[in-house]
């Protein structure tokens, strides 16, 4: 096969000598040219043209027909892609680029193997094995091919299996579809060609070729970035099947491209000796099948067809699949998709995976979808499975089964990165819950049993780790375990099952090597394994560099505790607080439960058990079990505690915890129970009682009150019988006293009545006297407790002596007396009402009544009766009735009870009596009585009782209803406090009532309905009132009447006036009412309000004007106001008068210039009071006339308009003129009439620029202009055109130019202006063009152009540059060389006002990242400036190296502002170790404890331990060191040493590069050695170089002479291990807040120091400091003396307006009036004038500073550098002074000019170039005083300087003066250039007050913030947090204490016991016998 080759030029051919062969097959594809064959050119020696030439002769293509040759992929030949044409190339002749082909082609291509084919050909291949297990593999290497191709879908990426097995389509075969990116035919050609991976392969013409790019990370390198080698596919379809067709669009292009390559077609051409390697590929249209023969591969057709309307795609078709895999596709169906799943499980569900428990999350949902469909022959249904739907591989069931993770990164050598993951698979319940691989084999026979875990379940013997590569599962490859994760030897904090029960997946990303079938890693394991790689926690997605060995224990440890679920845990009893806890956290919350679910047991509540391990061991019964945490319910947990009482509790009153896993669970109740019988049977048990005189109380009997109780006998007996008087106890004599109380159980308490001690007789046992004190009613109860004598005690062991207890009452006895209860008050007439009787006996105590009992009730005046009595626990009186008529109402009544047969017989009552119940309705008055209509009518009611009593009652409301005609009122009246009351009814508006009128008024009260209605009779009579009013014209002496109807319309003159108007009143009978006075007052008008009151009492209205405006009707309305209204009303229609003037209605008052007023001008004719005539005609048109300045007559129109009888006037047009009111004139007959017309100015037609500055204006780059720019919009008269409507836009005319500006366009304002600011210009230096354009709609309007000159910005800087030793070597912990960073500026020159505080250094380990600094750099400052310094850089020196050796970065930053920041370039920097002083381990190990045992294991001291030579910070500093390390045992004193294996004293490793590693380090067997002692093994190197010196390293270990005390040791060492690193963590964290405590002491001292320096400056300065107490005030303070400030400011004063652009330019200083200030205006003004050619001088440093300006001006600005003046320091004094003394007494007080000066800056140089411009100029008051002056310089023969005078004469140094050159114009005229006048001096003091006022509010600030802090550290210091540390720290010193002392003391046996019971579990860790008991590790919370 030929590669491509490039064309070159002639010259270089002709120097190969021979030119190669290259032809060219052309396919004619034009339409017509109906599938011809190929033709061949040769293009050897052709050039481009010549090949167009050979091609239109080949094809007869005339010189005028267009035509396109194109490459097969749509590439069109120019004379470029002509150069790259290589032999062989298949092209396509086209009419048009679009066109479609019209047959299929065929392209020849080579696809020999690459020569990768020989050098990886060692390379395991999978496909060799011939497993059926293999195929789902064969499938990933074809999807791998999809990923990679879909990688760029924005949408789904669709991949889909078609598994095609039904024969009679030409089956079976395999289509692998998907829809990415497609293949060019080059591509074709590419993957066709075996060994050519994606690192080398060529894709295209080279102009096309873009090298492989490598993807960025993402998580889990889920980048689709897995087809690799060029090699998968091709093995893949040919395990498959026996020939692949490769069918594939790409993207962008019309032409599918189709590529067969079968073991038939290999076979043919080798058997026909023809080249193997080398084929066509055909392009075709989509959709075209016509190449496809119809009886072989049937399903193809459909394949293609579906081809049509993909933009893009790929098929990869199979045939003659091999039948065995047919067979398992169909039968195993399920388990290849399953693996396929598990294969992409990450590619299918996310990074998450198939996490089914929690919603997904959209950022994590995958968009690719791959579907598997097996289609077989008819009738069978099509399986479709798509692998998003499998729910059981293995990762789904690691996911969903697993409830905590373990994220990790492993970081290697390069780019290498492992992303891991370990999840947790808790136990629960009853079962382990680590997933079962449901496809997986059983254990094997021949399985070694010495390899089985202990715990088979859960992962058993399965690795931990699956591993993926770039997402996707390499199968064959797993990692067993990593050493910090890997199941301990020995039993620790975490029980051993816990490691069975995880499992791990492991991401890595293309930097670890694969197989070429991705099967399995070729190094993964091994980098993982590496000492350089590194290992991070990964938690809530930040990387932790931790210990990883440690924090995995712990989150193992926590999984444990949390997860596994080993005790069932029954019978929730709530939660509760255990204060026996001593960690205050862990007292609460603990939950109580009834049962627990143990090792197949259950223990209840009240279960007697017997404890094991305890001391000593005891029984009792069951309490509670408690677990920690909060529950609720049954619950599973890995442990819990029990609480005991123990038994029996008579000897044993106590209460113990211990953990569930030291209940013995051997134990059996028969012998628990006997024991405890055993000791309860010889206690006392009971008390027998016995009545000697026989009157024996029974329980609760109730006796009398009074009766005796007594004597009584009592005896103490056991449980045998036996009568005791003493304890059974050993050893002490106890006796027993009985004590007897009786108690009254008073409703107030208990009462105790009687107490006595009874003494032990041996004749009367235990006797007690008669009680007869016992009087009181209620409950007794009578106790004899037994008690012991010396401390009267009544329980013994915890359960009480025996007692008894007898229960009685006391009751009442007979009657002899009563009392009467109290009544309800007050008693109602009628009303039944009860009396309730008391009986009571000889104590007073209320008793029953006695039987037949009959009272006598008496009252005077009243009559009572009753109806019984009723006897319960009561006795009461029943229904007692009073009757009588009463006086008044609360009269009090006396009632006598007397009840016969009682001691006391008669008592007394007194009752209060009121009236009964409504029983009566009384209205008044009874007889028939006359109303007027429209009057009210009045009656008096009563309500009686039923003894003619008024009676009130709640609601007592009597309604009133008047019957007899229609809508009559309705009236209620209320007697509820009254019992009687007036009812007033409304007034009665009968409509009619011409005559009398009868009506009936009924009353009843609405809520007694027993109360009769009563009714009375009422007569109505017709009102007197008005109602009609009659309106009539009557002139005066005339009988003439016109009577006006009501609302009738009149028409009369407008203006007139209607008078003589009259009126009369009628009553309701129709009758005519006089008018008086009284009634005439109410009659209203509402045309005036001026009524005259005598006219109208005599029947007369006022006179009526009518309207003078003709427009519309009027309404006018008389009235008469009483009670009610009567109305009268009439409508008046004025009519126009005669002609009078003329009228003009202007629709518009504005018109332009040149244009014509818009719509017409209306003129009437109008009467006297405007109203419009209507006598005119059209033929009064000629008469009216119009004039006006200015008005062009011969566009007026004037017409008649006949509808609206008025003149029109229209196309009124102004020209000429200033715009401005115009006044028209219109006339007709002798009427004018004037109307103004404003004329503004006419359309814009051009734009003017305002106060146009000098050209080119100078700008410095990246700064505005002072001045906005004001543009004008004009008319054609140049008159300012305020059309609002015009948009003005400037437009820069060079593209380089970039202006920030609020708004690039805008139209114009109200006057027609636009202002343009310019914040910003910047671009390339030089003049540019600015230019404004009006535009509105599609019309323009020129402007004028601006030019700029713009000048670099010498002040801002753009660029950090960094300077430093970069040959230093950074030692570790030593001092970095000095960095030195400048601040460049635009103009390339330093930028000096930089403040160094803005400037940070920033520092990180890491490598270069970019622009920006880690996360994690710190930040150190800026260094002070030294004097030998220059002052345009800044250095950053005596900067600590960290300690850590590795690489670092540093980047310097600038802070512009609180938003910006100007970052210089990273700089990387190597750490390296500091010089060698050490030989240590990374990490400290434990103390090893050994033992002389004959077990090697417990003989070995070292397994193996990695020891390094370091520096004093513990970094690797052995490089290049070599040598030995001599491991040697020393004790102390003179002790027996022991010695290694081989009865060695001494044992050496080899020290290479700085390292060794000790391995296998045992002592020997019998050694020899002392007990319990401690040794040291010192680690000694011996170094080759002579010159180093390193420390030895020792390490403790124990030494036992046996096992079982080394397993103790081994035990007390490790506890001694953890307490010295938590006693050492409490140091630190104690001696941390120490130094905090002292640096906060030295804040507040410095903070109070440097506020007291304040105060005496602050009074000096005027400020009263006893006011500046807070913060508050003094912002107050300074918030007052800023308006001050401001005020001042803002105060008018004399400026210099002279424009500066140069100012800020490095080296200028800039323009002399800036320069300097003069206080006095007139001394400014005369100063200012006589410099006035220099004004505008710009000053500069350095002459090209001077130059550059001239330069960039054209030379049009003069300028003056310093380094060219001459200058003299001259402090000689004035003229007329000679040696210190006056030559004569000057007048006008003279003084140098150049004294008065004030230079704001810069004053050495300014003192210069003024010296060099005003020379020795005086300053004097007035001419005379000059010349009187220069006159006696003169006569001294001395000479005179040049005179100016305050009144602006000079004179000059020759002594001319006088013309206007030697006199100084107004200051006006001056126009600006002045120098400014300096603020005034209160100013200066301000802003001092405001600056020390500011650091005073700064400092009281820092003091109160420092306080604060220190107080609230000190509070924290004596928190009770901070005190339990301290004990907590106390508590572990004293234990490790102990245990060191143990540790040194001598063993013993009983010794070893009790360490055994002090390595015990504490009562505050949760135990389970299962596993080992642990301590938890405790954290410190700093």
């Amino acid at each position: 096969m030929c590669d491509d080759t490039k064309m070159s030029e002639s010259g270089a051919e002709r120097n190969r000598g021979i030119t190669p062969r290259r032809t060219v097959c052309v396919y004619d594809c034009r339409p017509g040219s109906n599938a011809a064959p190929p033709r061949t050119l040769d293009i050897s020696e052709a050039d481009y043209s010549g090949f167009l030439r050979a091609l239109r002769q080949e094809f007869s293509l005339s010189t005028n027909e267009t035509f396109v040759i194109s490459t097969t992929d749509r590439g069109e030949i120019d004379a470029e892609l002509y150069k790259e044409l290589v032999d062989g190339k298949t092209l396509h002749l086209f009419e048009s680029a679009d066109q479609k082909l019209t047959a299929a082609t065929e392209e020849r291509i080579e696809f020999l193997p690459h020569y990768h084919t020989l050098v990886q050909c060692g390379m395991y291949e999978y496909y060799a094995s011939e497993g059926q297990k293999a195929l789902p593999y064969a499938f990933a290497e074809l999807i791998d091919n999809a990923l990679s191709a879909t990688a760029d879908n924005t949408g789904i990426r669709s991949i889909e299996i078609r598994l095609l097995f039904d024969e009679s389509q030409g089956g079976p075969a395999v289509v692998v579809m998907d829809n990415g990116c497609g293949m060019t035919s080059k591509q074709m050609n590419n993957w066709a060609i075996y060994r050519l991976s994606k690192f080398i392969r060529e894709n295209g013409m080279k102009r096309e070729e873009s090298g492989y790019v490598r993807p960025d990370p993402v998580p889990r390198s889920l980048n689709s970035d897995i087809s690799y080698f060029g090699v998968g596919g091709k093995q893949a379809v040919f395990y498959i099947g026996q020939s692949v067709r490769m069918i594939s669009k790409p993207a962008g292009s019309p032409d599918v491209h189709e590529f067969i390559m079968s073991k038939e077609d290999f076979e043919r051409k080798e058997m026909n000796k023809e080249e193997i390697y080398s084929g066509f590929i055909r392009n075709r249209k989509p959709g075209d099948f016509s190449h496809v023969k119809e009886s072989e591969e049937q399903f193809l057709r459909s394949i293609v067809t579906e081809e049509e309307g993909k933009e893009s795609f790929t098929a990869v078709v199979i045939t003659g699949v091999q039948q065995e895999h047919v067979s398992f596709l169909k039968h195993n169906y399920s388990l290849w998709t399953r693996e396929l799943a598990h294969t992409y499980h990450y590619y299918i569900h996310g990074v998450d995976g198939n996490e089914q428990k929690k919603e997904r999350i959209n950022d994590h949902v995958s968009n690719i979808d791959i579907q598997i469909v097996l289609l077989e022959r008819s009738p069978r249904v099509p399986r479709v499975m798509n692998l998003r739907e499998v729910d059981n591989d293995m990762q789904t069931l690691y996911i969903n089964s697993s409830f905590s993770t373990f994220e990790f990164k492993a970081t290697g050598v390069g780019e290498s990165l492992v992303e891991g993951l370990i999840r947790y698979h808790p136990f629960l319940y009853d079962r382990e819950t680590y997933p079962v691989d449901p496809y997986a084999l059983g254990p094997s026979e021949d399985e070694d049993e010495d390899c089985v875990i202990l715990n088979s379940e859960a992962r058993g013997k399965r690795p931990i780790f699956e591993c993926f590569w770039n997402g996707r599962l390499i199968p064959y490859t797993t990692v067993s375990e990593f050493e910090w994760c890997a199941r301990p030897k020995k039993a620790g904090a975490v029980p051993l099952e816990c490691y069975n029960r995880i499992s791990g997946v492991l991401f890595a990303n293309d930097r670890f090597q694969v197989s070429t079938n991705k099967l399995t890693f070729m190094d993964l394991e091994l980098q993982l394994r590496d000492n350089n790689t590194i290992f991070k926690r990964v938690h809530n997605g930040q990387e932790l560099r931790v210990n990883i060995q440690r924090e995995f224990t712990n989150w193992l440890k926590e999984c444990n505790e949390r997860f596994d679920k080993q005790v069932m845990f029954q019978g929730f009893l709530g939660s509760t607080t255990r204060t026996d806890v001593a960690t205050k956290r862990l007292q609460s919350p603990w939950a109580q439960f009834h049962t627990i679910k143990w090792d197949g047991k259950t223990y209840k509540k009240g279960q007697c058990v017997k404890s094991v391990k305890t001391n000593p061991v005891f029984v009792g019964s069951i309490v509670k079990f408690l677990l920690y945490g909060e529950h609720e319910g049954d619950v599973y947990g890995t442990g819990g505690y029990v609480q005991i009482a123990l038994e029996p509790k008579e000897l044993y009153d106590e209460l113990k915890i211990i953990p569930i896993s030291k209940i013995d669970r051997l134990a059996a109740a028969a012998t628990i129970k006997k024991k405890i019988e055993d000791e309860l049977a010889k206690l006392p048990d009971q008390l027998r009682l016995t009545w000697p005189e026989g009157n024996a109380w029974t329980e609760n009997e109730a006796r009398p009150a009074g009766t005796p109780m007594g004597p009584i006998k009592v005896e103490i007996l056991n449980k045998k019988g036996d009568s005791m008087s003493r304890l059974p106890v050993a050893g002490t004599t106890k006796k027993l006293l009985i004590e007897l109380k009786v108690v009254w159980h008073s409703p107030k308490g208990d009462v105790q009545t009687n107490s006595h001690i009874g003494i032990h007789s041996s004749k009367w046992e235990y006797w007690f006297k008669s009680m007869e004190n016992l009087s009181k009613l209620g409950q007794y109860t009578l106790h004899l407790q037994t008690i012991l004598s010396d401390n009267s005690a009544s329980e013994w062991a915890g359960k009480r002596l025996p007692n008894h207890t007898l229960k009685f009452s006391i009751k009442e006895g007979e009657a002899v007396s009563f009392v009467l209860g109290i009544i309800s008050s007050p008693v109602h007439v009628g009303v039944p009402f009860s009396i309730p009787l008391d009986f009571r006996d000889e104590f007073d105590y209320p008793t029953q009544a006695p039987c037949d009992i009959k009272p006598q009730l008496e009252c005077s005046s009243l009559q009572l009766r009753y109806e019984g009595i009723s006897i319960g626990t009561t006795c009461v009186i029943k229904n007692v009735r009073a009757m009588g008529k009463i006086s008044h109402q609360n009269k009090m009544y006396t009632v006598k009870v007397h009840i016969p047969g009682l001691k006391q017989d008669s008592q007394s009552l007194q009752i209060v009596l009121q009236p009964g119940p409504p029983h009566t309705l009384v209205v008044f008055p009874e007889d028939l009585f006359s109303v007027e209509n429209r009057t009210p009518a009045d009656f008096r009611v009563e309500v009686h009782d039923e003894y003619q009593n008024i009676t009130t009652h709640p609601k007592l409301t009597v309604r009133c209803q008047l019957l007899g005609a229609p809508d009559l009122p309705v009236d209620v009246v209320d007697c509820s406090n009254t019992g009687s009351a007036l009812l007033l009814t409304k007034p009665l508006l009968l409509k009619t009532v011409n005559a009398e009128q009868i009506l009936t008024a009924k009353f009843n009260i609405p809520n007694h309905r027993t109360v009769a209605c009563v009714e009375r009779r009422l007569r109505v009579l017709p009102s007197s009132r008005i109602s009609r009013l009659e309106i009539y014209r009557q002139e005066e002496g005339s009988d003439d009447v016109m009577v006006l109807q009501n609302a009738e319309r009149i028409d009369w003159t407008a203006g007139d006036t209607l008078g003589s108007l009259r009126f009369r009143l009628y009553d309701e009978g129709n009758r005519l009412v006089s008018l008086q006075p009284k009634l005439t007052g109410m009659i209203k008008v509402n045309w005036t309000a001026d009524i005259n009151a005598e006219e109208l009492s005599q029947g007369k209205l006022p006179p009526l004007s009518v309207p003078s405006q003709a427009q519309r009707e009027h309404f006018y309305h008389v009235s008469f106001h009483d009670q009610h209204t009567v109305n009268f009303s009439f409508i008046i229609v004025p009519r126009p008068d005669e002609p009078e003037r003329l009228r003009v209605n202007l629709s518009q008052s504005t018109v332009k210039m040149g244009e014509i007023l818009s719509g017409n001008i209306y003129v009437d004719v109008v009467d006297q009071y405007g109203n419009k005539t209507d006598r005119l005609n059209a033929d009064v048109v000629k008469t009216l006339s119009v004039s006006a300045d200015g008005l062009d007559k011969s566009a007026l129109v004037i017409e008649w308009q006949a509808s609206s009888g008025q003149f029109s006037v229209c196309r009124v047009r102004f020209v000429g003129g200033t715009p401005g009111m115009r006044e028209l004139c219109f006339k007709y007959q002798a009427m004018k009439e004037f109307v103004r017309i404003e004329v503004t100015a006419g359309p814009p037609v051009q734009i003017k620029l305002l106060e146009k500055p000098e050209m080119p204006l100078q700008v410095v780059n990246g700064q505005g202009l002072d001045a906005p720019l004001v543009v004008q919009l004009c008319d054609e008269w140049g008159n300012p055109s305020p059309d609002q409507r015009i948009e003005i836009m400037m437009k820069p005319l060079m593209p380089q130019l970039k202006i920030k500006s609020l708004i690039s366009s805008q139209p114009v304002d109200s006057e027609g202006k636009a202002c343009f600011v310019l914040e910003t210009i910047s671009g390339p230096k030089g003049v540019h063009q600015l230019k404004f354009l009006g535009s509105f709609g599609r019309k323009g309007i020129p402007g004028p152009v601006v030019k700029l000159n713009l000048i670099p910005d010498p002040n801002k800087p753009v660029e950090l540059s960094v300077s430093y030793d970069s040959a230093a070597t950074l030692n570790a912990g030593d001092i970095f060389p000095v960095f030195t960073v400048m601040v460049v500026s635009e103009e390339g020159t330093p930028v000096r006002n930089i403040c160094p505080a803005n400037l940070s250094m920033l520092l990180w380990k890491g490598t270069v990242s970019g622009s920006y600094p880690h996360s994690t750099a710190s930040t150190l400052k800026c260094s002070k400036r030294k004097d030998t310094e220059k002052d345009d850089c800044f250095c950053f020196r005596d900067k600590q190296i960290p300690e850590l050796a590795g690489q670092y970065v540093v980047q310097f930053v600038l802070a512009l502002d609180e938003t910006k920041h100007l970052w210089s370039k990273q700089t990387p920097l190597n750490v390296v170790a500091n010089k060698a002083v050490k030989l240590s381990p990374e990490a400290p190990p434990s103390t090893p404890v050994v033992s002389n045992s004959s077990n090697r294991t417990n003989r070995t001291l070292l397994d193996s331990f990695n020891l390094k030579v370091m520096d004093q910070y513990s970094n690797a500093a052995g490089e290049r060191l070599d040598g030995k390390v001599l491991v040697t045992v020393k004790g102390t004193g003179d002790v027996v040493l022991p010695v290694f294996e081989n009865g060695a004293r001494s044992v050496s490793y080899s020290l290479t590069n700085g390292e060794t590693l000790i391995t296998d380090l045992a002592l020997l067997e019998n050694s020899p050695g002392v007990d319990g002692a401690e040794y040291i093994l010192q680690f000694s190197p011996e170094i080759h170089q002579k010159s180093v010196t390193i420390a030895p390293y020792s390490l403790p270990f124990r030494f036992c002479n046996d096992a079982e005390r080394q397993k103790v040791v081994v035990s007390l060492s490790k506890k001694k291990d953890r307490l010295s690193q938590t006693v050492l963590m409490y140091r630190e964290f104690f001696d941390t807040n120490g130094q905090l405590t002292s640096e906060l002491e030295c804040q507040v001292r410095d903070a109070t120091h440097k506020l007291n320096e304040l105060k005496p400056e602050l009074t000096k300065c005027g400020l009263d400091v006893s006011e500046l107490t807070t913060v508050s005030t003094i912002e107050k303070v300074i918030h007052d003396k800023k308006a001050i400030l401001t005020n001042i400011e803002n105060q008018p004063r004399r400026k210099c307006s002279i424009s500066d652009p140069f100012k800020g330019s490095p080296q200028v200083l800039g323009k002399v009036g800036h320069l300097a200030l003069v206080e006095d205006d007139a001394a400014a003004k005369v100063i200012s004038w006589h410099l006035l050619g220099d004004m505008d001088c710009v000053v500069t440093e350095t002459t090209s500073a001077a130059k550059r300006i001239y330069d960039d001006t054209q030379g049009r600005q003069q300028v003056i550098p310093l380094e060219t003046v001459f200058w003299r320091p001259n402090d000689r004094p004035l003229p007329h002074i000679r040696n210190g003394s006056p030559l004569f007494c000057p007048i006008g007080n003279p003084v140098f000019v150049k004294d008065m000066l004030i230079f704001p800056e810069h004053v050495e140089s300014c003192n210069k170039v003024f010296a060099s411009l005003l020379g020795d100029t005086i300053l004097i008051d007035d001419l005379d005083s000059a010349n009187d002056y220069r006159r006696g310089v003169v006569q001294n023969k001395m000479q005179c300087p040049t005179l100016l005078t305050r009144h602006g004469e000079r004179i000059r140094s020759n002594g001319k003066f006088g013309g206007l050159q030697n006199k100084a114009p107004s200051i006006e005229k001056l126009r600006g250039q002045v120098f400014g006048a300096p603020l005034p001096k209160e100013h200066n003091h301000i802003r001092h007050q405001i600056e020390l006022l500011q650091q005073c509010r700064v400092a009281m600030q820092k003091a109160s913030e420092v306080r604060s802090e220190y107080n609230s550290h000190l509070q924290y210091l004596q928190s009770p947090e901070m005190k339990q540390k301290k004990q907590d720290l106390q508590q572990q010193e004293q234990e490790l204490r102990d245990l060191e002392e143990t540790l040194a003391s001598t063993p013993t046996r009983p010794y070893a016991v009790r360490v055994k019971r002090i390595l015990e579990p504490e009562t505050l860790e949760p135990s389970v016998p299962s596993k080992r008991s642990r301590r938890k590790t405790r954290k410190l919370d700093s």
